[in-house]
């Protein structure tokens, strides 16, 4: 069946003719790089060190190996190696504070799932049956009864205010919060949102948990975001967003002139 992503719902969101790009003609014209390649290393020290698959004693050495693999992954590019140097040197202080940044935050909790896959119907779009497409980094559930929804964002400082609230990028936790309670038919008011900062450059605080709203306001705008891009992407409308060229890795190549 059809699917959508928010990634997709995202890239149609700053420019549809880069989503017929990327999504249509599949022309992906970015691979990854040293950043990338520490995300999702630190990303599955997260998942294995909240199911307990890998105790704290052997962090650095899981983390090592992960990013490692990574690395060589991206082997035919031309990488900073000074800079995956310091990257291996920032992981340090960000591994040891996972564990207890969520103890911190939420108490006494349980995992409830880690990289949880949703493929769920979007009902609310009747034009043709589209399923909406996630995995959810950590859901844990606390005594209260509530769901904690967390996405993990590495990253180099933190976050600005502006960013910390930008529409767009806290959607994705709107959505994953509406089709996770649909796929479990859980009450939306026993759910919650939250994003998980891994700062590698950070002087302090380098896991940062901070809740976003996503009450039945946002979720129906979020949804209404969607239903707009699966309309166009439907009827083909693939309009080029002059506003997004200067940030856009198509500008000025020969498939957008």
């Amino acid at each position: 069946m059809k699917h959508i992503s928010f990634s997709e719902m995202k890239i149609w969101a700053e420019c549809p003719f880069k989503h017929k790009l990327m999504y249509i003609d599949r022309i992906k014209k970015f691979i990854g790089n040293e950043y990338t390649a520490f995300g999702k290393a630190i990303h599955t020290l997260c998942e294995h060190a909240l199911i307990g698959t890998v105790i704290e004693s052997d962090f650095e050495e899981f983390f090592d190996e992960n990013f490692e693999n990574e690395i060589l992954a991206l082997s035919d590019q031309e990488l900073d190696l000074k800079l995956v140097e310091q990257m291996s040197l920032q992981a340090r202080k960000i591994y040891p504070l996972i564990l207890p940044s969520i103890q911190d935050v939420f108490g006494d909790y349980e995992v409830f799932s880690t990289e949880e896959k949703l493929y769920e119907d979007i009902e609310d779009f009747d034009k043709e049956p589209y399923k909406f497409k996630g995995f959810i980094d950590l859901v844990i559930k606390t005594s209260d009864g509530k769901y904690h929804i967390i996405d993990w964002k590495s990253c180099s400082w933190g976050w600005n205010a502006q960013k910390r609230t930008d529409k767009i990028l806290t959607y994705q936790l709107t959505l994953y919060k509406k089709y996770f309670c649909a796929k479990h038919k859980i009450d939306p008011s026993k759910a919650e949102t939250y994003f998980a900062l891994l700062k590698r450059t950070a002087k302090k605080d380098n896991v940062e948990i901070f809740r976003v709203t996503s009450g039945e306001r946002k979720t129906k705008n979020a949804g209404n975001l969607l239903g707009k891009a699966l309309s166009n992407i439907c009827r083909e409308n693939r309009i080029k967003n002059r506003m997004s060229c200067d940030r856009c890795e198509f500008r000025k190549t020969e498939n957008c002139k």
